[in-house]
């Protein structure tokens, strides 16, 4: 069925207008998104995504709707697993708190308008070159390889640090600090770039990058253009939102790259099973087409959410996502009861210290693989929960608190400092504070703070 001018002239309107409504309404005015505010929004759009699906299924039949639902999907999953760049960048660059929302607008229109350009480009080269669906299959399969090259090597880039800010930081006057939202300021007297708009320069490459493995993995479910496009769109609307909703939870997938990776290679092996059915190149099967099965929409969409339910349902509840949980409620109990001012309320001080209590009658059962992967600064870790300790033994004896908390913050930060990891990165480990791997004292460091300045988190 023909997509008529006027159905794409309505649709780019609708979009255009909730961007420009985000803008006004939430970005403006620099602020920290509430949990209930970014809740509310993120449902919103995603409820928006679902009931524009019933439009199409009114306007062009059951088939592209499923399609268009495949395609969400797919790249709503991949947008989620981009949030994790977005966090190292913005974590290595600090943007402030207050600020985040505009560098994730930003990165969103960026990254709409990159994948509509690849979009055309991607629909243009197959209505001429047929072979092309090849090409897609294999770099979907590449792709697929690359996601989970870091979990096997633990090789891991440096996302924020990427050629085109190394070039930016050495041919224009730039500065290590923030003006507000600025993009320029002045700084000895001379015009300069800020952070936030290195920040954004950041995003925007990354962006690219993501559109090169996005776009094939869509057209492997629908070769229309407006499918992929609204698909698409509708994917990376609420993202900005969703950045804050789960911001500290992403880690907790740890083995999303694993599932990601799977619905990658899945769609890779559809298109090339589809380029063998449409085959035109001479050298395979003389030119003709090879009689080979073809995967419907209905199986892919099947497949792709059973895999993202399993990744999911895995990350959280195996051996390792269970001690991720204990070790990060560990720590932010930890730091809570160390925050508690000296006149705070007898109870909840006796509340934080029986859950600390209960907690670690978990760590013997955490074994030294997961302590060693999922944490690194074992030394911090306990000396944070011996001060706890010691702090809560004052007050049962006493009656009040005299010992002061150490400043873990500053600790932290020094050795984020020193470290190439970008802080929030996700490595799977904390800054490293110079404790031997093999202690099993329960809480076996700290998890690497989120790159916001928020709660804590482990990284995969």
């Amino acid at each position: 069925m023909e997509i008529t001018s006027f159905q794409w002239g309505i649709t780019i309107a609708l979009i255009v207008a909730l961007l420009a409504y985000d803008f006004i309404f939430h970005v403006r005015k620099s602020h920290e998104p509430s949990i209930k505010e970014a809740a509310i929004w993120s449902a919103a759009y995603v409820g928006i995504a679902l009931l524009f699906g019933f439009v199409i299924l009114w306007l062009d039949g059951p088939t592209l709707m499923a399609e268009y639902y495949g395609g969400y999907v797919t790249e709503k999953a991949l947008s989620v697993d981009n949030l994790f760049v977005f966090l190292i960048i913005i974590g290595s660059f600090a943007v402030p708190r207050a600020d985040q929302q505009k560098v994730l607008l930003f990165g969103i229109i960026f990254a709409l308008i990159a994948r509509t350009v690849f979009i055309f480009i991607g629909a243009a080269a197959i209505n001429t070159f047929a072979w092309v669906f090849y090409l897609f299959g294999l770099i979907l399969i590449f792709t697929a390889g690359n996601l989970i090259k870091g979990e096997v090597t633990d090789d891991k880039s440096d996302e924020a640090n990427n050629i085109v800010v190394r070039l930016a930081k050495k041919v224009f006057h730039t500065t290590d600090y923030y003006d507000g939202d600025k993009l320029f300021t002045r700084h000895n007297g001379k015009r300069a770039l800020t952070p936030m708009l290195l920040v954004m320069v950041a995003i925007g490459g990354t962006d690219i990058l993501f559109a090169l493995d996005s776009i094939p993995a869509i057209f492997g479910l629908t070769q229309e253009p407006y499918i992929v496009f609204t698909a698409t769109a509708f994917s990376l609307m609420g993202l900005r939102q969703l950045y804050f909703l789960i911001d500290g939870l992403l880690d907790r997938l740890i083995y999303l790259s694993w599932g990601l990776s799977i619905i990658l290679a899945f769609i890779g092996v559809k298109l090339i099973l589809h380029a063998l059915h449409e085959n035109t190149l001479p050298f395979i099967n003389g030119g003709e087409h090879v009689a080979v099965a073809e995967i419907g929409i209905g199986t892919s969409l099947t497949v792709i959410l059973s895999v993202l339910a399993l990744t999911v349902l895995v990350s959280l509840y195996s051996p390792k996502g269970r001690a991720l949980r204990t070790i990060q409620k560990t720590q932010d109990l930890t730091e809570k009861y160390l925050a508690l001012p000296q006149d705070a309320d007898a109870e909840e001080r006796h509340k934080i210290a029986g859950e600390l209590a209960r907690l670690q009658k978990r760590f013997p059962r955490i074994s030294e693989k997961h302590k060693n992967e999922l944490i690194d600064s074992r030394a911090r870790f306990r000396k944070m929960l011996e001060t706890a300790r010691g702090q809560h033994r004052e007050f049962e004896e006493t009656g009040r608190v005299q010992t002061p908390s150490p400043d873990f913050a500053e600790e932290s930060h020094r050795d984020d400092t020193a470290s190439p990891a970008a802080p929030g990165a996700n490595t799977g480990k904390a800054a490293p504070a110079g404790e031997t791997a093999g202690d099993a004292t329960p809480g076996a460091g700290t998890t690497r703070g989120d790159s916001s300045g928020g709660g804590s988190t482990a990284a995969r």
